[in-house]
């Protein structure tokens, strides 16, 4: 997984998996996968799944990459405290899937809480297949 700043001050999380490194075929099995560690979470709440892509393509002037074949984010919230008005503005939190022909990318931006960061990471690497899993064609 790699940490990066996308256009110089937003800090992303991104993990890049060719398909034969995840059990998973298709963008929704992943969405189902995070509701999955979400739900069973004691501190996150899921709120839904958006079609991003559904939605930018059915724009008058929506613009998709060419190489992203399906793309969504997986809604929620990790909820354990509310210490001003101020951090509703981070909130709620999001993790990207991109569906390319031969990859799937997700991401999803730093949280100012280290237990929120470290859960969504995990969830992110347990995609990748283990070496001791059978690979699939």
């Amino acid at each position: 997984m790699k940490q990066t700043l996308l256009n110089e001050r937003y800090p992303l999380f991104v993990l890049r998996l060719d398909r034969n490194e995840t059990r998973f075929n298709s963008i929704n099995e992943i969405c189902d996968y995070f509701r999955g560690c979400i739900e069973a979470h004691r501190c996150a709440h899921f709120i839904s799944i958006f079609d991003h892509y559904a939605h930018t393509c059915a724009l008058p002037d929506g613009q998709m990459a060419s190489e992203i074949r399906a793309a969504k984010n997986v809604l929620f919230c990790f909820g354990l405290a509310l210490p001003s008005p101020e951090i509703l503005g981070l909130r709620p939190r999001s993790i990207g899937i991109a569906e390319l022909d031969d990859q799937f990318v997700i991401s999803f931006m730093e949280t100012p809480m280290p237990v929120a960061n470290a859960a969504m990471e995990d969830w992110a690497l347990e995609l990748r297949q283990n070496d001791d899993e059978p690979q699939q064609a």
